[in-house]
């Protein structure tokens, strides 16, 4: 067993350090019936196998697994950092191949394009919870979600997936404060969507575009962009690229355009174009 002990500190709030003791009271129950957890490697989900482990060390003879689903649409970053989080936090953690590519529903890229995804995810899930043994499943939905139009979450409630984080009211602000607090890395953590939510709605997704998005990205990244999203859009019948980041960090692009341009004139786009209204969240379904 390992112990990660609960710093107390100023810089959180009264409110903040109450509902984590109602989330750490209600993972005991959990856990003690065994959770399963989808962890996409992102801060959301990473901070509930934080609070699951801290479960466990409470009131030890709880299971907890982590279950990440891998296909072309996540960034590879998101794959190494659930890899480091489960490792760090001693929580066992298994991978399983998602197929939402072979359902045409998705691929078609409407505005349920999350819901499918996200039965899918779901549906592996349960049939892992029945195989391990365990009698819960949850994932990261949190109270800065609520106000989101999300069809992911519909898919949640219909398979009967928790969301502690959501009716405990935990913010995502709540979350990044107590993960600094406790020194986990991944507490500053850009947000990092699947890439086929750079893909406009109304074009297929397929794979040959996600890998031309984070062939793009990977060329952004290694310039020192942290924050950068490429999106795949449509004017006609042509496809092209467009590049946001935030304003700030214009000029680096700037510097790398030649490579850019050729990255995507490789890959088959007639157009490579930098958005001036800079990043912004939900840019994919313009």
């Amino acid at each position: 067993m390992i112990n990660i002990p609960i710093t107390k500190s100023n810089n959180i709030s009264t409110d903040i350090e109450h509902k984590l003791e109602q989330l750490l009271d209600k993972m005991e129950n959990y856990v003690e019936q065994g959770v399963l957890i989808a962890f996409s490697g992102g801060v959301d989900s990473a901070f509930l196998i934080w609070a699951a482990r801290k479960a466990m060390d409470r009131k030890p003879g709880g299971k907890v697994i982590a279950l990440t689903t891998n296909s072309a649409s996540m960034p590879v970053q998101d794959k190494a950092d659930a890899e480091k989080i489960t490792a760090k936090m001693k929580i066992k953690h298994i991978w399983r191949e998602s197929r939402e590519m072979d359902n045409p529903e998705y691929v078609n890229n409407d505005e349920m394009r999350c819901y499918h995804c996200k039965s899918e995810l779901f549906s592996i899930a349960k049939q892992e919870t029945a195989n391990l043994g365990l009698k819960w499943i949850m994932y990261g939905y949190n109270a800065s979600d609520v106000s989101d139009v999300r069809p992911g979450h519909q898919a949640a409630v219909e398979n009967d997936v928790l969301h502690p984080l959501a009716d405990i009211g935990f913010s995502k602000d709540d979350i990044r404060a107590i993960l600094k607090r406790e020194s986990i890395e991944i507490a500053e953590k850009a947000a990092s969507p699947c890439l086929s939510s750079r893909i406009s709605h109304g074009i297929s997704v397929s794979s040959g575009k996600l890998a031309d998005i984070a062939a793009m990205e990977s060329v952004l990244h290694a310039e020192g962009i942290k924050i950068c999203r490429v999106r795949i859009n449509k004017t006609g019948d042509e496809l092209f690229l467009r590049i946001e980041i935030h304003p700030d960090e214009f000029q680096k692009v700037l510097n790398i355009t030649a490579k850019l341009n050729d990255e995507g004139k490789k890959r088959g786009y007639k157009w490579i174009t930098m958005d001036m209204a800079g990043y912004r969240t939900g840019g994919g379904t313009e």
